[in-house]
């Protein structure tokens, strides 16, 4: 599979707040992946194949009155993006417990302190739904139990759940970037008991898990519900982010026809995290 080229785009807002948060959630909606919060606005990412001219038509903040957004674009090669991260990347701290930050930062006195090189695979733990996973990964119980974290982006969640004791764990991403991104951050971080697999969810066939991680988007989990439980164990959790309040009846509705009982919510900036017992 070929290198996945993402777009740039580069957005000044004033006054930024709320505008940004109400920026984000709209590009969400229109297709954008990831999301950096900068001095001047928010800069955000979307894959060149998803972009099509029209993509900010629909994006309501950019014409209103009460905010001054402007914004450029453009294409981010591999070459350059180290750099840009670099530029960006501040190392988090999840509920004083999880550490996440780049090689280029000093360690953390902290239980779980993970080191990741985020180049264009999206989960540094900066967006709200990867926090909001790793809160959930803190609070449950993970010791002895198989696990799927899929669209795994750095490979941060599955890190950490082997951190949690978890084994053994795939990890999995369509997107050749994350596939080897995710095997350097694994090695990087000493686990031995995760197998990173490059491809979609057609490659869960006949496997099956105690613990299920999906942290992608809600048109992928509602279209891959059916192949998740089918994989998930009789008593298992299934962890799902990558959505907004107004989609909770939508993957609830989902999870309900597939006999999955809703047990915890978790809320950032509009963002929710869903767990579900089967």
């Amino acid at each position: 599979m070929s290198n996945t080229i993402y777009l740039g785009y580069y957005f000044k807002v004033e006054p930024q707040q709320p505008a940004v948060e109400i920026l984000i959630a709209e590009l969400g909606y229109a297709g954008f992946e990831s999301f950096v919060e900068t001095e001047e606005g928010v800069t955000a990412y979307i894959q060149k194949e998803e972009w099509h001219e029209a993509i900010l038509e629909d994006i309501q903040i950019l014409s209103s009155d009460e905010f001054d957004i402007s914004f450029t674009f453009e294409d981010i090669e591999q070459t350059n993006w180290n750099a840009e991260w670099e530029k960006n990347f501040n190392p988090i701290v999840v509920d004083d417990t999880c550490a996440v930050r780049a090689p280029f930062h000093e360690a953390f006195n902290v239980e779980y302190d993970i080191v990741i090189e985020p180049k264009m695979s999206f989960g540094t733990g900066h967006h709200e739904t990867t926090h909001m996973m790793i809160q959930h990964i803190l609070k449950n119980d993970f010791k002895g139990k198989s696990v799927l974290d899929m669209g795994c982006g750095t490979g941060v969640l599955a890190i950490l759940a082997e951190k949690k004791g978890a084994k053994p764990l795939d990890a999995v991403d369509y997107d050749n970037w994350c596939y080897l991104n995710s095997l350097e951050n694994v090695e990087r971080n000493n686990c031995e008991h995760i197998t990173v697999i490059e491809g979609d969810a057609s490659v869960l066939k006949g496997k099956s898990y105690d613990i299920i991680i999906a942290n992608i988007n809600r048109n992928i989990l509602l279209q891959d519900m059916e192949t998740y439980v089918s994989c998930l164990n009789k008593g298992g959790s299934i962890y799902l982010s990558g959505f907004y309040n107004d989609d909770i009846p939508m993957i609830t509705a989902e999870c309900e026809k597939h006999l999955l009982k809703f047990e915890e919510k978790l809320e950032r900036n509009n963002w929710v995290s869903l767990k579900f017992i089967n």
